[in-house]
């Protein structure tokens, strides 16, 4: 470990980690949080007044991000790591720290963990299974379908004639613009649509579909040595969950009665972190397990802390927590955690609401009322237009679950669902006067506008 350049620490984040800040509040960290449109225009995760907050046009973008830095007058500071728990921004934070001389991992490990091809072609060599994939460098070329180009046969060849396969951006997130496919006709669709929403994310990944289980590991990596690791489980795969629209929710395995579960994840995960060459920093993991044969096959892997509550799901758990850790770990400090795994299971699970406006909804505090609820979070203010879920980041809130077993753990997320869903007012969408009147009137009795007359 290098010697901090400053004393307290300084740090440059990229994207707003609400567990990140707080551990630079708790360890008397200086932070610099380079705020993108998103989380600056959100608003949901309150930067600390004493940091420095500005903002960037592209948490991505190397040029935006400079830019944004020098303006502030801080093109000459020195810092001691660059951090970020964005996706989107895992590459340019190594690109960055590498420019300014500060701790950060090294870019082409940043883009291991982002080009889902060249991650699966070096876990493959060493060993790991991964799914067969084909690469589409340009979705909306296929969707012209120009003469002598290659058509979708040609360009899924690799997949052997598949039966079902999954198309993918290259390096997209949180299964946004993911698709299912059941032949090559499908990808036809899939780039026709692509094309005619001028989407930007034209290189795609075409993998075969793999069966089984979804499972999680999250965990941290210090020194190349994996520290920490918890195992999870999506109750059903991410991709079952947007195509049948029902909303996400997981579970942690439990290292003493799931020791198994645990070694065998653990050892998976410890493989392909050390092939894709992960030094220092938290990961997310998605693997798929075959029940029948036990196998292990890897799905991808995030250099960031996991999404949804797995912060939160890990720290009640295990009371470790991953923010913590992430920062510890970007300044070149071994965490120091103090492992304490609580009996019975813990999970999370997504809120779902309706397509329309949102006009109320239960709050925290009510909701966390609710038998086994311990943690809330709703992330939607009243106005808000609701959509039809079309990737797993597509939900009104999430609830942190605690139950005996996992039986009992579903249970209790059922019925917080539905309690919920029941308390949610929505306008409905493309409604005319008429039909919002009699809505209205269904919802608050009394209160609709109503055709009177004046009389003097």
């Amino acid at each position: 470990m290098s010697a901090l350049a400053s004393d307290p620490p300084s740090i440059l984040l990229l994207g707003t980690d609400r567990y990140v800040l707080r551990a630079c509040e708790q360890r008397g960290v200086d932070a610099v949080v380079l705020c993108g449109p998103s989380s600056w225009d959100n608003g949901n995760v309150p930067v600390p007044k004493r940091f420095t907050q500005i903002f960037t046009e592209d948490l991505t973008s190397t040029e935006a991000t400079l830019s944004a830095l020098h303006r502030a007058g801080l093109g000459g500071h020195r810092f001691d790591a660059v951090q970020t728990s964005d996706e989107w921004a895992v590459v340019n934070a190594a690109v960055l720290a590498q420019l300014i001389g500060a701790r950060g991992p090294d870019p082409l490990t940043a883009l291991r963990f982002r080009d889902k091809r060249l991650q699966k072609e070096v876990a493959a060599a060493a060993g790991i299974p991964v799914a067969r994939t084909a690469v589409i460098e340009d979705v909306h070329q296929l969707a012209r379908s120009s003469p002598g180009s290659p058509g979708p046969d040609e360009l899924l060849a690799p997949l052997g004639g598949f039966e079902r396969a999954v198309a993918k951006p290259i390096a997209g997130s949180s299964t946004s613009h993911t698709f299912r496919l059941g032949d090559p006709a499908d990808l036809l669709k899939v780039a026709a649509r692509m094309r005619a929403e001028g989407s930007p994310r034209r290189t795609f990944l075409v993998e075969e579909f793999v069966e089984g289980d979804e499972w999680v590991v999250d965990g941290f990596v210090f020194d190349g040595e994996l520290l920490f690791h918890s195992v999870g489980r999506y109750g059903e795969p991410c991709l079952t969950s947007i195509s049948e629209q029902t909303p996400l929710w997981m579970y942690r395995f439990d290292p003493d009665t799931d020791a198994e579960v645990c070694q065998r994840a653990g050892d998976t995960a410890r493989a392909v972190l050390s092939a894709l060459g992960m030094r220092d920093g938290v990961f997310h993991m998605e693997l798929f397990h075959d029940p029948e044969s036990g196998r292990l096959a890897l799905g991808e892997v995030a250099a960031r802390r996991g999404g949804v509550l797995i912060q939160e799901e890990v720290a009640a758990k295990f009371n470790v927590s991953l923010g913590d850790s992430a920062l510890m770990c970007a300044l070149g400090i071994r965490p120091q955690i103090d492992v304490r795994t609580r009996p019975g299971t813990v999970g999370a699970a997504h809120l779902p609401g309706a397509s329309g406006t949102l006009v109320s909804c239960p709050q925290a505090d009510e909701i966390c009322e609710l038998p086994g609820v311990e943690f809330a979070r709703i992330i939607k203010p009243y106005g808000s237009r609701l959509a039809a879920a079309s990737s797993t980041g597509h939900r009104l809130g999430d609830i942190l679950v605690t139950a005996p077993s996992p039986d009992e753990l579903i249970a209790r997320i059922e019925e917080a669902r539905k309690w919920f869903s029941d308390r949610v007012v929505v306008a409905p969408d493309g409604a005319g006067l008429r039909e919002l009147r009699d809505w209205q009137h269904r919802n608050w009795p009394g209160t609709e506008p109503r055709e009177s007359s004046y009389t003097p």
